[in-house]
């Protein structure tokens, strides 16, 4: 309890810091100030709308070329929490060579199979475009470059003082073998709770939702479906093998709205959201883009915020942000700029 206080606190105090002192018109304060060169840039708007997703893509939007990816949660059969379908629609229209790809999962689910996968995408809306179910065809291993290194950088005597050691547990990871067929990823996340990783943003968009449901899942969450640090360290090793494919090809949005605690995959049992919508968030950089994201509910007001919360710090899912910065995906430290 001692420890998860100590991070409550510290994240409360970074989002109020970030409001007024690295936030670029976040209250008011007229033009963009300059981004400190040591501070990734994460954009936001208030405004859940076409006009403001698309506002928020044309900021992000370096690097997409060639044929794109839209990396989206499409979700179970009526699930009633998902991105509003136009937000989706509106911006696959406007992104060149794009179409949404997905993977087969490993729970039970319409979704374990192509053919039930594809049903539900009819379902949800999702057949306005073509969606690439990436593992259809089986999947192919990326390298998650570093992890030996890492690990042996990590067991050396000069760092043994470290306060925590990683798990590194993953030097490759399944992906759906359709993935190679892209030249960049565009990852569209609907930022909500998780029962297993605490929170779902873009990193468990790509680290579970990239790996192909028969092998990359089970790599993540074992036979015994883990559950905890293993869980969640395998998670991030996942998408940072993901993210590393794409390089600077990569480009990540969350939509904080309908933040129940459950993620999508919980379909139509999905607990009602007590959390207000929030806004949406893009940055080129994964760890950032989360961390806004968490600042932001932790910054909220105790009765909005307190079940997201709870379901986050219940399930140790803080350690994703902690674990991304030990693997270097990423700055924790960012400016705020809103649109």
């Amino acid at each position: 309890m001692e420890r998860q206080i100590s991070r409550r606190s510290f994240l409360k105090k970074s989002a109020l810091a970030l409001g007024t002192t690295a936030v670029c018109d976040f209250k008011g304060m007229g033009s963009a100030l300059a981004v400190p060169p040591n501070q990734a840039q994460v954009f936001f708007t208030k405004d859940i709308s076409v006009n403001g997703l698309l506002k928020i893509y044309s900021k992000v939007n370096r690097g997409m070329t060639g044929k794109i990816g839209i990396k989206l949660h499409t979700g179970e059969p009526h699930g009633p929490y998902l991105i509003p379908l136009e937000l989706t629609k509106a911006l696959q229209a406007h992104v060149p060579k794009s179409n949404i790809v997905e993977c087969n999962v490993l729970y039970p689910s319409p979704r374990q199979t192509t053919k039930g996968h594809r049903e539900t995408l009819k379902i949800n809306g999702f057949d306005f475009c073509p969606v690439d179910i990436m593992d259809e065809d089986g999947d192919t291993l990326l390298p998650i470059p570093g992890m030996r290194e890492f690990f042996d950088e990590w067991l050396s005597p000069a760092l043994k003082n470290r306060p925590y050691t990683p798990g590194v547990h993953l030097t490759e990871i399944a992906v759906g073998r359709n993935l190679l067929n892209y030249d960049s990823l565009l990852v569209l996340t609907h930022f909500k709770g998780h029962t297993s990783g605490g929170f779902g943003g873009s990193l468990k968009n790509i680290g579970i939702g990239c790996a192909s449901g028969k092998v990359g899942k089970r790599q993540i969450h074992g036979e015994g479906w883990s559950k905890g640090k293993l869980f969640l360290e395998r998670m991030v090793e996942s998408g940072k093998g993901i993210a590393a494919h794409f390089g600077t090809q990569i480009t990540y949005i969350n939509v904080l709205k309908n933040i129940s605690v459950d993620c999508d995959c919980a379909g139509t049992t999905a607990a009602k959201p007590t959390c207000p919508d929030i806004g949406i968030i893009g940055s080129t950089d994964i760890l950032a883009v989360d961390k806004a994201s968490v600042d932001m509910v932790y910054a909220l007001p105790d009765p909005e915020r307190r079940d997201i919360i709870e379901r986050i710090e219940s399930r140790s899912g803080l350690r994703q942000l902690e674990y991304m910065k030990t693997l270097r995906m990423g700055n924790d430290q960012y400016a705020l700029i809103t649109l």
